[in-house]
């Protein structure tokens, strides 16, 4: 793409260009869309707050070793490694900071699906999600500030909305205080409502694509470009990876732990992302990057999907040479595993559908 290409009006040498682009199809969003937006992202944090219960919130946080490890890895992996790709595919300012606020993203409900289907502690998942939104008020702009200081030469100073976020993120939490108001009040319409947020989480994360293409036309192509689609693919899959090596670094979690750690590292709620770029920012300050929190979405849920892919064919292998490992299924975070668990490929060790179907199992190699 030319550098004369009217969408780079918004790269960092034309930070103070009044507008985005001469094309209105690079204009931001309609408003319209705005309010879609804003109201998808408030029932999605409705269904997440249905997930969580008071009493499992507090019995991990009465022993909270095991979620401050997994918080540490959430806080210190993800923005570390938005900031370590951003110099690596050298890319600007403006790029730098899409990437940075999806990195300091909390976790969200696509974690805690993830964390189901690897028959990971779903418990420490919905804990971890709940404390990453709650830190998300303090750490999010705090580590913005902190490395965006880093990206540049040019004084970002009253570029990066603080306030905005801040009020972004504080204004979440009351549809989240309102899903976990629902289920300890009204639990018989929880189920309903998780799944309602579900759909809503992929049929809005469509539309809004769809929409958002048709709207910017040829803009849609900065987003595209070779440097932040290489992101895109790294961000997720390094969360991933080191997320379980932590883990065994501190040698605290079960193998369930692990995988669900494993999980909340490497996945981020993108929605709250796309809206704070969208509406906290400036358009001559983000540009056409709003859609970047889409595309790693993407590659959050085909990595995603490969890997419990990977261990779906893990577990049929050992299914069929009878090799279970009973100390998978403990889900309490806070055991000390032995020293021949520590390797990184124990996250795919097995963990039966339920405690009962080991002990059946147990039992049956006993019987003559």
């Amino acid at each position: 793409m030319s550098s004369s290409h009217p969408c780079r009006s918004w790269r960092i040498n034309h930070f103070s260009s009044p507008s985005l682009c001469p094309s209105t199809s690079c204009q931001a969003l309609l408003p319209s869309l705005n309010v879609i937006l804003i109201v998808v992202l408030l029932a999605i944090m409705v269904s997440l707050g249905c997930t969580m219960e008071i009493a499992k919130i507090t019995t991990h946080l009465r022993r909270p070793k095991g979620v401050a490890i997994a918080i540490l890895a959430q806080y210190s992996i993800m923005p570390l490694t938005a900031f370590i790709l951003g110099k690596l595919f050298q890319l600007g300012t403006p790029e730098s900071l899409a990437i940075l606020i999806c990195g300091c993203c909390p976790g969200g409900n696509l974690s805690n699906i993830f964390s189901l289907a690897l028959r990971g502690d779903m418990n420490l998942s919905v804990v971890m999600t709940a404390c990453s939104m709650v830190l998300a008020i303090g750490l999010m702009p705090l580590l913005l500030y902190l490395y965006s200081g880093g990206l540049s030469e040019v004084d970002l100073e009253g570029k990066v909305p603080y306030k905005g976020i801040i009020t972004s993120l504080v204004l979440m939490l009351i549809p989240c205080a309102t899903g976990i108001i629902l289920n300890e009040k009204k639990p018989q319409y929880t189920g309903f409502i998780t799944k309602a947020g579900m759909v809503m989480l992929l049929l809005s994360s469509a539309a809004i694509i769809a929409l958002s293409v048709a709207n910017m036309g040829s803009c849609i192509m900065v987003v595209l470009s070779p440097p932040l689609l290489g992101t895109s693919a790294l961000m997720p899959l390094t969360g991933f990876l080191l997320a379980i090596e932590i883990c065994n670094l501190f040698n605290l979690f079960s193998f369930r732990c692990r995988r669900t750690v494993c999980m909340e590292t490497g996945c981020q709620n993108v929605q709250l992302g796309l809206a704070i770029l969208k509406v906290a920012f400036a358009p001559e300050i983000i540009g056409p990057l709003y859609f970047f929190p889409l595309l790693y979405l993407l590659f959050q849920l085909g990595e995603g999907f490969l890997l419990i892919l990977a261990f779906r064919i893990h577990d049929r292998i050992k299914q069929a040479n009878g090799k279970y490992s009973l100390l998978s299924g403990v889900p309490e975070c806070h055991l000390n595993r032995p020293t021949q668990y520590k390797s990184c490929s124990s996250f795919l060790s097995l963990a039966p559908e339920s405690s009962a179907a080991a002990g059946r199992m147990a039992s049956a190699a006993l019987l003559p």
